[in-house]
């Protein structure tokens, strides 16, 4: 059974910072693109960032390019998402999603197939 875990979420005030983890398991973690997708109250799904199997390539959201920062560890089976200064609009739950094959293709933004219970991110002053 796959699950993934998120973790690192809080309250911030604008400018800040705050890591998030997601530890991955029941499935071969090293073949996946992983990414993370947020949900703002009120609003949809959105997608934010997403790293390939390697760790080689990363693909960022224009709303989050430059303040965020995705990462893996094949290792350790997880996905972390460094988030630097923060603004209020990137307050809401923060998702680890579990892609369909190896690498992020924009033409299909809903190749993913499992998701965890979310993290919430609250940036507020």
């Amino acid at each position: 059974e796959v699950q993934l875990v998120e973790s690192g979420g809080g309250l911030v005030q604008p400018g800040g910072s705050l890591r998030l983890s997601c530890g991955a398991s029941g499935f071969t973690f090293r073949y996946y693109a992983m990414s993370w997708r947020r949900q703002a109250p009120g609003k949809g799904l959105e997608w934010v960032s997403t790293i390939n199997s390697p760790g080689s390539a990363t693909y960022y959201a224009d709303s989050v390019k430059g303040r965020f920062t995705i990462s893996r560890d094949n290792d350790k089976n997880t996905v972390y998402l460094q988030l630097n200064s923060l603004k209020t609009e990137d307050t809401g739950i923060y998702y680890c999603t579990k892609e369909r094959d190896s690498d992020y293709h924009p033409q299909r933004p809903n190749n993913w197939d499992h998701w965890g219970q979310g993290t919430q991110v609250t940036v507020s002053s």
